[in-house]
């Protein structure tokens, strides 16, 4: 008996933004889509400063510099929003 190994690669290939969500596409073809109300820093930005994104620990982040915003692909995988402050 064989155990097959599954395979996944959570490395962002891709990063969309709407006024209401946020879009990350995985580079094993996964995407995953979260309420943008989740993320204050990123929802208050323009549509400019959301687009200009780049991928960092090594591709299992998202760095938006003009924000100093930064999320993981974990994070996002479990559905984990940014915590409220109290």
């Amino acid at each position: 008996m064989t155990i097959s190994e599954r395979l996944t690669d959570e490395r962002v290939s891709d990063v969309r933004c709407t006024d209401d969500t946020l879009t990350v596409d995985l580079m094993d073809g996964r995407t995953i889509s979260v309420p943008l109300a989740w993320f204050p820093r990123l929802a208050t930005g323009t549509p400019a400063q959301r687009a200009n994104w780049q991928p960092c620990a090594g591709g299992l982040g998202i760095h938006w510099p003009d924000l100093d915003e930064d999320l993981s692909t974990a994070g996002l995988l479990a559905g984990n929003p940014v915590p409220r402050a109290a």
